[in-house]
């Protein structure tokens, strides 16, 4: 992602408008080979080395924000670590002080500073595997500009280009208050791959359906919680690759922009042509929920699992459940949702909105190893399962049967 100093904008009116770029423009694709070309053999240098060596394509002022922002997205891809023999903190403080001591004495005797004899005693002081030369080249291995890249992870230029446009659309959402977005004409599995995009990355939000096979989904941004807002508004930036994946998309965002926080309207939509750099799933279903799937079909008799349910309308916005449950014998269905991760508020009110919409037609798989407040004490109804690891499938089918009414 980038930087707040590397967002490249123009101001129109009330209105924020990225610079976003041309990704098959040939003189863009140049400058993205000769970047790539720094970071594939950029394994084994430090940070220092490859700026030293983009020097030439990141020129100073407003002309050099693009080919940095490029360069920023390539670093994001290297894996980078400290190479030294000794923590290097503790090479720096005994460093300093026999550095201290030997110049008084060099002082009091009137003679020359001897650097090399330091670095020995340090050496010597600190370890019997530690040589002058390890010590100099350790003193300061943990700065940034001294890391050194383990492994790059390649990409095409036109990957780079496209990329770019995202992270520009991605680090205005960073500075949000709310934001609305509207998707029309996909189909069920592309509107529940959407809404567990949501779910998985933990957003405040709520959900509607519309006319023309349509939903809105409305939601709180960054600024406008009073904690956690980093977190919260990298979260809302990395859901934006899932909806690009729709083809037609309305999103609408508040941001407070600049110094002063002045209020501006940012948009995106599909006519817009960013492309996701996720590989598209399509219904992809987590490991975990696909593990429950399989083992249910074989341990459970008398209900059959769906694992594709359409989302169901509820008074207050739209639910999104894993599975859905039919048990023949009777006709009667039984959703099921596993909430792994939680806070007793957010349980709490997700239950009540369930009770309300589809009450004695649900179960609520709880995870209590991932609980977030272990010393309260949350009493529901019979739509909550609680499980240590994972959901047991006979646990499943009993409390389906126990909310349904089936003896």
């Amino acid at each position: 992602m980038l930087t707040g100093k590397l967002v490249r904008v123009r101001h129109a009116k009330n209105k924020l408008v990225p610079l976003y770029i041309e990704p098959a423009d040939s003189s863009l694709v140049a400058l993205a080979e000769q970047l790539l070309f720094a970071y594939r053999s950029s394994p084994g240098r430090t940070r220092g080395e490859i700026a030293e060596d983009l020097t030439d394509f990141i020129p100073e002022g407003p002309r050099g924000l693009l080919p940095a922002g490029l360069a920023k997205l390539l670093e994001d891809r290297c894996e980078f670590e400290v190479e030294a023999e000794h923590p290097p903190g503790e090479l720096r403080e005994a460093g300093f002080k026999a550095a201290a001591i030997a110049r008084a004495e060099a002082a009091k005797a009137g003679k020359p500073f001897d650097r090399t004899a330091v670095l020995k005693e340090v050496a010597e002081s600190l370890s019997m595997t530690l040589t002058p030369e390890l010590v100099e080249r350790s003193l300061f291995a943990d700065l940034k500009d001294e890391q050194r890249v383990q492994a790059f992870e390649d990409i095409s230029p036109e990957h780079l280009l496209n990329r770019y446009n995202v992270a520009l659309a991605q680090s205005i959402l960073l500075r949000c208050t709310a934001m609305e977005v509207r998707i029309w004409g996909e189909t069920p599995a592309r509107f529940r791959q959407l809404f567990r995009a949501v779910k998985f990355h933990r957003l405040i939000c709520s959900i509607h359906e519309s006319a023309g096979n349509s939903y809105t989904l409305k939601l709180d941004g960054p600024l406008s919680l009073f904690s956690s807002t980093n977190k919260y508004g990298l979260q809302l930036a990395l859901f934006l690759p899932a909806l690009l994946h729709c083809k037609a998309f309305d999103l609408k965002a508040s941001v407070r922009w600049g110094t002063e926080r002045k209020e501006k309207l940012f948009t995106v939509s599909g006519a817009d042509g960013l492309r996701s750099h996720l590989s598209d799933f399509g219904v992809y279903t987590p490991p975990e929920l696909q593990m429950f799937a399989d083992s249910f079909a074989t341990k459970v008799k008398g209900w059959v699992l769906a694992t594709e349910p359409h989302p169901i309308n509820l008074p207050d916005g739209v639910w999104v459940p894993d599975f859905e449950l039919t048990h023949p014998a009777s006709g009667k269905k039984v959703y099921v949702e596993v909430y792994g991760f939680w806070r007793k508020g957010d349980v709490e009110q997700h239950y009540k909105k369930l009770q309300r919409g589809v009450s004695g037609k649900f179960v609520l798989c709880v995870g209590e190893q991932l609980r977030a407040d272990e010393d309260d004490e949350v009493t529901f109804g019979n739509g909550v399962y609680r499980y240590k690891r994972t959901p047991l499938p006979e646990e499943v089918a009993r409390v389906a049967a126990l909310v349904a009414g089936i003896a």
